[in-house]
């Protein structure tokens, strides 16, 4: 199987005045495309972190991440953009969806700004929504839609770019938990249509879902096991 993202030696300190505090300290980790991880950690374990790095939305101090074949550790401000918009889906505890805006709405924004047709932009939004179960909710906005549906709403317009990674960060943090189950499962099927999915998360029975699991400790990969 083709590795989709190599973390070799990566280092990440934040600092206190000039004073270097080490967060990651030296994390080895490769990650198959189509795999579904669960990265675990207690608080203050650095998993915030990596995950930051493993989205593009943070560079390590030192060491090298290859993702799909680029090395993305050194690139500026705007490459590293790119990339993300590209190749990563984002799903966040909190939903992070526009207010004012309808569900289809919501998934079609990404497509704007990759400069798609209103048409394109329609077609697709629509056939997202089917995907994860919401045609009927399309026209209704977040404050009308339960938390589940919300969450529905945000893996769609993660997928809506069809990125090689799906990353989602507690994505159950906020639903109580016969509605995580169905995220969950709705995650599964995700990574069964040929995503990799990559799942943050301090709770076991969430972490269970996926394929492997790897758990960091103090800055380090502490254990790396198949489920």
């Amino acid at each position: 199987m083709e590795q989709i993202i190599r973390l070799e030696q990566i280092k990440k300190n934040y600092y206190l005045g000039k004073d270097p505090v080490p967060v990651l300290k030296g994390i080895e980790l490769s990650i198959l495309k189509n795999e579904y991880v669960a990265l675990m950690g207690p608080s203050g374990s650095g998993k915030s972190t990596l995950m930051n790095i493993l989205g593009c939305l943070d560079s390590p101090t030192s060491g090298r991440y290859t993702l799909n074949g680029k090395d993305v550790s050194r690139m500026a401000d705007d490459e590293l953009a790119k990339v993300r918009n590209a190749e990563i889906g984002f799903v966040f505890q909190q939903f992070n969806l526009m207010p004012r805006l309808t569900a289809w709405e919501n998934v079609a924004m990404p497509l704007i700004y990759a400069g798609i047709s209103k048409n394109e932009r329609n077609d697709r939004a629509h056939d997202m929504l089917k995907q994860v179960g919401l045609e009927e909710r399309s026209h209704h906005k977040p404050n009308e839609l339960s938390g589940g549906q919300c969450q529905r709403v945000a893996i769609a317009r993660a997928l809506i770019n069809k990125p090689s990674i799906i990353l989602a960060d507690e994505p159950t943090g906020n639903l109580d938990s016969k509605t995580s189950i169905e995220i969950m499962d709705l995650f599964s099927s995700i990574q069964a249509a040929g995503n990799t999915v990559i799942l943050v998360t301090h709770e076991e029975d969430i972490a269970e879902h996926a394929k492997r699991i790897v758990r960091i400790k103090d800055g380090l990969v502490e254990k790396d096991e198949m489920n």
